[in-house]
């Protein structure tokens, strides 16, 4: 199911099978959270490079419903996604109190944001509908606290969501279907050190970190990656749940991470921030008024090769929709690509060069 090729320090190039064909790793997957990547269709998904995306179990549920899933035959033929997908469970909604009412040992109670209606989520519920979407990986439903929690809050997260996973795993009979767990803890080391001991020992076939990159410190962050790295067996591909930034991609792959997930980017580029093999910049920044060089003049893709930043800019300005599209794409471009070398640095045993170099330019987030 996962075949490690290559480690350079501890980062990691391998392959991860799945019935809808194999990925490389280190990767990195767009949210299509309702099925769909704003601004980006499917075609031009695969053109940027992307291998897999990620999809919301719990919105997928409520609309269009089970039913026509079903009847199309699954959430691949339905959408016409023919390449590796995942679902999520619907966890890191307990965040948005839009959804979240109530959370309970039996499950969660959900509010729907389309009609109000309430829903009762319990781990089995959650494996049976994930199974009747029929994506290549399901993920555990776990219990996800606010980064702010109290220690209390956090250790009650970690028991509940070894209680919930278990659930999930003795529910789940699909077995073409890879399901990964989830750990949480928070950034308070002990607890995370114990939540993934607590998924490991489920054996699932991946170990997620979840409740991380939702608005503590980085260096909190990082210290609760690589208190964690260690305990995952090296044969489990290890899933970094909500990170998309250049900077902490290449750099939580140097901890030993293999998989990434975040609206970060797209939602980044609707807000004009462009990646650059220079670093960042703000198309809406006046200096790009009359600049008439591409975002990025080492870019390949379509958009760096026809568009100069003033049109672009122009676009985004007038608020015009090709604006947001050709951000979103070259943005994804640029990602994807990062991917694919940070890969072959690793596998030609130079990823610590390539590191220091890239983030000597994406030293931070830009604003």
């Amino acid at each position: 199911m996962f075949k490690l090729e290559n480690t350079d320090g501890f980062a990691r190039a391998g392959k991860l099978k799945t019935e809808h064909g194999t990925i490389e790793t280190p990767f990195f997957m767009p949210v299509a959270t309702k099925g769909s990547v704003k601004h980006i269709s499917f075609e031009e998904l695969k053109q940027t490079g992307t291998q897999c995306i990620i999809s919301n179990a719990f919105i997928f549920y409520l609309k269009p419903g089970l039913e026509i899933i079903e009847k199309a035959g699954g959430i691949h033929k339905f959408i016409n996604w023919n390449q590796p997908m995942f679902t999520d469970s619907g966890g890191f909604q307990m965040l948005n109190p839009e959804f979240l009412i109530k959370i309970e040992e039996q499950g969660v109670h959900f509010r729907s944001p389309f009609d109000g209606i309430k829903h009762f989520m319990t781990p089995e519920k959650v494996m049976e509908i994930e199974e009747t979407l029929g994506a290549d990986i399901a993920m555990c439903l776990d219990d996800v606290p606010v980064h702010t929690s109290e220690p209390k809050r956090l250790k009650e997260s970690v028991e509940r969501t070894k209680s919930w996973a278990k659930r999930c795993k003795e529910s789940h009979t699909e077995k073409k279907q890879l399901l990964f767990g989830i750990a949480q803890g928070g950034t308070i080391e002990k607890l995370r050190k114990q939540s993934v001991q607590d998924i490991v020992d489920l054996d699932f076939d991946g170990i997620a970190l979840g409740g991380l990159c939702i608005g503590e410190t980085r260096d909190k962050m990082n210290i609760a990656i690589q208190a964690s790295m260690p305990l995952i067996p090296e044969n489990k591909p290890r899933y970094l749940m909500g990170v998309g930034t250049p900077f902490d991609l290449v750099n939580t792959i140097g901890y030993g991470t293999d998989c990434f997930d975040s609206c970060f980017v797209t939602r980044s580029a609707r807000h004009g921030l462009v990646f650059t093999q220079k670093g960042n910049l703000n198309i809406l920044h006046s200096q790009y008024k009359n600049d008439l060089k591409p975002l990025d003049p080492e870019c390949e893709c379509f958009v760096c090769q026809n568009y100069s930043r003033a049109y672009i800019r122009h676009l985004k300005v007038l608020g015009e929709e090709n604006g947001l599209k050709y951000l979103s794409y070259h943005d994804l471009f640029f990602v994807q690509k990062l991917m694919k070398e940070t890969r072959i640095s690793i596998q030609e045993n130079r990823f610590e060069k390539f590191k220091t170099e890239f983030l000597k330019i994406y030293k931070k987030i830009e604003k």
